[in-house]
């Protein structure tokens, strides 16, 4: 029988606001949304600001900024609140057997499987209210994202490398910010978009060091697992990767020195994590993979800056 105690998903902070406040009956709800953990919502976001700001910057336009970084706000969480959903819907057996994960609403046995799909229908059509207010471009391309997010949770089942998919659905709002504005995608935004899709398996191979002697036992594959002892270097090459190929895309948008001050900072903060990692030791890799938000926050503040000039 599952521990309906009400406990805490282990990985939440201890003075996140679901926990602290949230009526009992909304917690389960909450918790399978990630509102518990907002981090991934956050990450989800900062490649739709970086590249609205540099959209924005490049046309001279800022009048629709703040509309449009307001709609990714909204979208960024509700998307990462019904992606999951359903990736605890596929993964709820496995979550059960992983000490990190067992007290997962679903896992735990808190919350059902068809309330739980009906939960994630809900916010996937507050996703698609938030997606149609941008032009018929970027409606599609935004549609054509819900691929990679379907395939991923089946990724660790079969594929060593499943971050790789995983790239694929957190870096999309690089293409999305520019798309929003313009309607259409160039040069600049793709190459903004293969770097965050960079700094995306860095800092979820981060992420899953948490998890690699549960991992082992279980089957369930990662990058963590595949690196295994190589994984500081893989990590500092794909945070490496990714401050080229955003470089290059500032230096294809004629970027200001905002911008090129904010990659700096964005760059200096990868390579402090890269310096602090320890694979084995999982608090410290839960706290290296959630200061990414600072991460892009830096990088974010460059770009509105100079878009701002």
């Amino acid at each position: 029988m599952p521990d309906l105690a009400d406990p805490a998903v282990a990985d939440a902070p201890p003075s996140n606001l679901v926990d602290r406040f949230a009526p009992a009956p909304l917690k389960p709800w909450l918790r399978l949304a990630r509102y518990d953990r907002p981090i991934g919502s956050w990450l989800l976001l900062w490649p739709c600001w970086w590249s609205a700001a540099i959209a924005a910057g490049v046309s001279g336009r800022t009048e629709q900024l703040p509309w449009h970084l307001g709609l990714f706000l909204v979208g960024a969480f509700v998307m990462r609140g019904a992606g999951s959903t359903w990736n605890d819907i596929l993964d709820r057996d496995i979550d059960a057997r992983v000490e990190r994960t067992r007290n997962r609403p679903l896992a735990s046995g808190r919350i059902g499987l068809k309330p739980a799909l009906a939960f994630a229908v809900a916010q996937s059509l507050v996703g698609l209210l938030v997606l149609l207010q941008f032009n018929g471009f970027a409606i599609a391309l935004g549609c054509l994202s819900l691929l990679p997010v379907a395939v991923y949770p089946l990724m660790k089942r079969v594929f060593a490398l499943p971050q790789a998919v995983f790239g694929l659905c957190f870096a999309w709002g690089a293409l999305m910010g520019w798309a929003a504005l313009f309607g259409s995608l160039a040069v600049a935004p793709v190459l903004l978009y293969w770097g965050a899709y960079c700094w995306c398996i860095g800092y979820d191979t981060v992420y899953g060091h948490q998890d690699q002697r549960d991992d082992a036992v279980i089957g369930v594959r990662s990058t963590s697992r595949t690196f295994g002892r190589h994984s500081r270097t893989a990590i500092a090459a794909l945070y490496g990767g990714a401050t080229l190929l955003i470089a290059l895309s500032l230096w294809l948008t004629d970027a200001r020195w905002p911008s090129w001050l904010g990659l700096v900072a964005f760059a200096a903060h990868l390579a402090w994590q890269v310096r602090r990692l320890d694979p084995d030791d999982p608090p410290l890799c839960l706290s290296l993979f959630r200061s990414n938000r600072d991460a892009g926050a830096l990088l974010f503040a460059g770009l509105l800056a100079d878009a701002l000039m």
